[in-house]
């Protein structure tokens, strides 16, 4: 069971900072054999959310990212990632679902809009996102552009 932890990127400590960014490389770049700029620029605009086990240590994690940030009008999750050491246990729900009631609680009445990759359409599916029918390649890794809206939230 992983407990959350929401915060904005001036709040986030050296080491917390050093560990996302591990995950994230390591499940993006490497695993996903996917070399791309994974840091970039927008970090600071949002907040973070960090997964973590009963030691302490991140297992999980999105970013989440004011209207304006990726998309005009609307709040985006992204770099939503877990571990492979938790993969396949039932966390990515739970996640998922910490990231949406952040995104309520720090952007009420917005919409969010994600790039899903094309594999998991029907995991966000199961949490309300709907395609918005935009298909595309995103560093040669099939995409869909899909969306929450906030009456639905």
């Amino acid at each position: 069971m992983l407990s959350f932890e929401l915060k904005a990127f001036s709040e986030l400590s050296l080491q917390e900072f050093y560990a996302l960014a591990q995950l994230r490389q390591a499940v993006f770049v490497v695993e996903q054999n996917c070399p791309y700029l994974d840091l970039d620029g927008k970090d600071q605009l949002g907040h973070h959310l960090l997964g973590l086990d009963a030691q302490g240590e991140l297992q999980a994690y999105a970013r989440i990212l004011p209207a304006g940030s990726s998309y005009p009008e609307d709040t985006s999750i992204g770099r939503v990632i877990s571990s492979a050491k938790i993969r396949g246990k039932g966390q990515g729900p739970a996640l998922m679902q910490a990231a949406i009631s952040a995104c309520q609680k720090l952007y009420p009445q917005t919409a969010i809009r994600i790039s899903a990759q094309s594999h998991l359409v029907h995991f966000y599916a199961s949490l309300g996102f709907q395609s918005t029918g935009k298909e595309y390649l995103e560093d040669d890794i099939p995409h869909t552009e899909m969306l929450l809206e906030f009456k639905t939230l």
